[in-house]
C-alpha cells in the first residue's frame, strides 16, 4: 500500500512538472520574444500588450474610385455584378468639414424618391459606350435598394458606409461612371460576382 502511494505521488509530481514545462516552452516559443514590434504578450501578469495593426488584407478596403466636393469625400470600394442581374456598389462617405453634413441632395429629384429621405437614392450609373443610364433599384413601394443615412447625414470628422444596387449593364460593359448629387462622376471598374 505504501509503495502504491509513493508511485502515485511521483506520477502526480511528474505530470505537474511536465505540464509546467509544456506551458513554459509554449510561452517561450510564441514568437514574441523581446522584440516590441512583434506584439509580445509577455510582461506584467494581468497586463497584455496587443498589436493593434490589423492583418494584411483587413487594413483598409481597396478604393476603386474617390471623388470630393467641398468637405465631402466619397469612395467606391467595390462594384460587383451579381447573378441576379444587378450591380452592387459599396463605399464610404467622409465629412471632413466643421458641420454636420445632410445628404438631402443625394436622394434624387424624382417625387417617388422623396420618401427615402437623405440616402443614396439619387445615385446613377452611366455606361458611356452603350449610352445608357441606370438608376438605383427600388422595391414596389418606391424605397431604394440603397443606404439611408441615420440621422440624415454624416457628423463632422466621421465616415459612413454606403451601398447602392443598380440594374446590371450589358456583359461587355467593364467600366461605368458613378454619379450622385453634386459630386463629380467617379469612373469604376466592374468585377464579376463569386
Amino acid at each position: 500500500m505504501k509503495l502504491l502511494r509513493i508511485a502515485t505521488g511521483r506520477t502526480t509530481r511528474a505530470a505537474a512538472l511536465a505540464a509546467g514545462l509544456l506551458l513554459v516552452s509554449t510561452g517561450c516559443s510564441s514568437g514574441g520574444g523581446d522584440d516590441p514590434d512583434k506584439g509580445s504578450s509577455a510582461g506584467t501578469p494581468g497586463k497584455r500588450t496587443e498589436d493593434k495593426t490589423p492583418p494584411k488584407g483587413e487594413q483598409e478596403a481597396a478604393v476603386l474610385a474617390e471623388v470630393k466636393s467641398g468637405d465631402i469625400s466619397l469612395a467606391v470600394t467595390s462594384a460587383v455584378r451579381d447573378e441576379g442581374g444587378f450591380v452592387t456598389l459599396n463605399g464610404t462617405v467622409t465629412n471632413n468639414g466643421g458641420e454636420f453634413w445632410v445628404a438631402g441632395d443625394w436622394r434624387g429629384d424624382e417625387s417617388e424618391l422623396n420618401g427615402n429621405g437623405p440616402s443614396m437614392a439619387g445615385a446613377s450609373l452611366v455606361d458611356s459606350k452603350a449610352k445608357k443610364k441606370y438608376l438605383v433599384l427600388r422595391d414596389t413601394e418606391g424605397r431604394c435598394l440603397c443606404t439611408k443615412f441615420d440621422g440624415g447625414g454624416v457628423d463632422t470628422g466621421k465616415t459612413a458606409d454606403w451601398y447602392a444596387q443598380f440594374p446590371a449593364p450589358s456583359e461587355d460593359a467593364t467600366e461605368v461612371k458613378f454619379q450622385i448629387g453634386s459630386m463629380p462622376p467617379a469612373t469604376v471598374q466592374l468585377s464579376a460576382g463569386e
